[in-house]
């Protein structure tokens, strides 16, 4: 008889998987874009919507899907349309539904184990959100979000349709500057093209616009970027490691959130009231957290249009700068001033400040210039991690821009006058149209904030859509759970189509019929 030491062991049973947690209702409602939009009835454009999640990964085997009810206020249809769309997909054997265990996705439903991989991750990130209360401190092992759920960009990757896009704001025509720019441009000889920390033309361009608002700047100081976008990116990796602290504002630009939730890192949201970002309260939370980072819109504020005062500004960077918190100001919009002659101190003005611009907001979108302004020592490790990725921006793109930046008053004054223009007038049409909606004059910037009088703006946006009219919910940029009844429409559009648009939006208001009033303790979806 062989002892007992030799006897083969058997080799121990797999542990099954546990199911991966559900995503978020918001972020759910996000990842289906314009799914209403086409020919048929809504059940089936539903199912085809979910069918194409389900394949890609997005929505892994064993995933909980909505409850009939809560899903169709979401999606603002009947409860029918839901429980259709779902026995659609599970007579095709997408989905399992079983009385008092709700409705998951099938575990036959499988794909490559990578996609598996990613799309579990995906969803677990999504699931678990952003949000967090300035009570709490950093989490070690937040979630890492590789893939946006961000109606912002998810808009914007679907395909032409009859929709108008008061969702992502960017200018819809580019100056004819830019076009003369490109005509005149020389290429540089004996060189390779590659310039990771950006041509040196541009970037004492940019130094040069600094040094004129009175903050000495030199082209060592500057990094160019694929729009003010990657900028973020970068400093997000960089200076992130997951769980993280980071201070934003509450609403903020959903597309920063993004970035951060990449980074698993934990947002610590603080109030927006009307003269921005409560700089109080930031000074006390970045005294109480010690943030890795912290990111502000001071001027023109990304969705809310607010202005930070001066003193305000002054008295957050030299509490950033006491306490070792890296200061992130997006300038994307400061520019756009619809009076001229406002004065416009930017926070570098006061202390050691990251500042990140851009003329994708003020030139065109298509135009992927930006730039990071900062200390020299980190510019160049962010240039290094720029060359990682992509050895320097497109070239051409850089010699147009800094041919622009040259002359830039009468291309920024011919935006400024457009965009005012289509203020005045998407006010006027909400105000003729929609007279219950409310929303306070912008000062500048491309957005207006508005507020419901009831409902929400998630299950709006979604009978919005099947109007013909895409918006940006303000749940999906509020880390504090807030801005609920909140929509930022753009007027960078032609007046025709504002009307128009305006003319769908109070079509669709007045089908609107809300559901119970949401309740959110934190950010659960979508930066952008």
């Amino acid at each position: 008889m062989e002892p007992i030491e030799s006897l083969p062991l058997p080799l121990p049973l797999p542990l099954p998987l546990p199911p991966p947690p559900p995503p978020s209702l918001d972020v759910l409602v996000a990842r289906l874009g314009r799914w209403s939009a086409g020919r048929g009835p809504l059940y089936l454009l539903l199912a085809a919507r979910l069918r194409r999640l389900i394949d890609e990964g997005v929505l892994p085997p064993g995933t909980l899907l909505p409850p009939d009810r809560r899903f169709a206020t979401a999606l603002a249809v009947g409860r029918t349309t839901v429980v259709a769309a779902y026995d659609a997909l599970r007579q095709e054997g997408r989905l399992v539904r079983r009385q008092g265990s709700g409705t998951r996705v099938a575990p036959a439903a499988l794909l490559a184990r990578r996609l598996r991989s990613a799309g579990a991750e995906t969803a677990a990130g999504a699931s678990t959100g952003a949000g967090a209360s300035t009570g709490a401190g950093p989490v070690t092992g937040a979630p890492r979000v590789r893939e946006t759920s961000n109606p912002l960009f998810l808009h914007l990757l679907e395909a032409p349709d009859d929709v108008i896009l008061l969702s992502c704001a960017a200018p819809d025509r580019a100056p004819d500057a830019l076009a003369e720019a490109y005509r005149s441009l020389e290429l540089p000889v004996g060189d390779l093209g590659y310039h990771p920390a950006g041509l040196g033309a541009l970037r004492e361009a940019v130094a040069a616009r600094y040094a004129a608002r009175g903050v000495p700047t030199g082209p060592g100081q500057v990094l160019v970027t694929t729009g003010a976008q990657q900028a973020l990116a970068l400093l997000a990796r960089l200076l992130l490691a997951p769980g993280d602290g980071v201070l934003v504002e509450a609403p903020t630009y959903p597309g920063a959130l993004d970035l951060f939730r990449e980074a698993a890192a934990v947002p610590l949201p603080v109030a927006v009231g009307p003269d921005g970002v409560d700089a109080a309260e930031a000074v006390r939370l970045m005294e109480r957290h010690r943030p890795a980072l912290a990111y502000v819109v001071a001027r023109f504020q990304n969705p809310t249009g607010t202005v930070l005062p001066p003193l305000a500004g002054r008295r957050l960077v030299e509490a950033a700068n006491a306490l070792g918190v890296p200061l992130v100001e997006d300038e994307a919009l400061a520019d756009l001033a619809f009076d001229a002659g406002a004065p416009w101190t930017p926070l570098s003005a006061y202390g050691e400040v990251v500042a990140v611009g851009s003329l994708s907001k003020v030139v065109w979108g298509g135009l992927r210039i930006g730039w990071v302004r900062g200390p020299a020592p980190l510019i160049a490790r962010l240039a290094r991690l720029k060359a990682l990725h992509d050895l320097g921006s497109d070239v051409p793109a850089q010699l147009a821009a800094a041919r622009l930046l040259d002359g830039f008053g009468p291309v920024l004054a011919a935006r400024v006058r457009t965009a005012r223009a289509g203020h005045d007038h998407l006010r006027a049409e909400l105000a003729r149209l929609l007279p219950s909606w409310s929303c306070a004059p912008a000062a500048g910037g491309q957005t207006l904030w508005v507020r419901l009088p009831h409902g929400d703006g998630v299950s709006f946006a979604q009978l919005a859509l099947r109007h013909g009219v895409a918006v940006l919910p303000g749940a999906t940029a509020d880390a504090l759970g807030g801005s609920v009844r909140h929509l930022r429409l753009h007027f960078l559009a032609a007046p025709e189509v504002l009307t128009e648009a305006v003319r769908r939006l109070a079509a669709a208001w007045a089908e609107y019929t809300p559901g119970p009033e949401p309740v959110r303790a934190a950010l659960h979806a979508i930066t952008l």
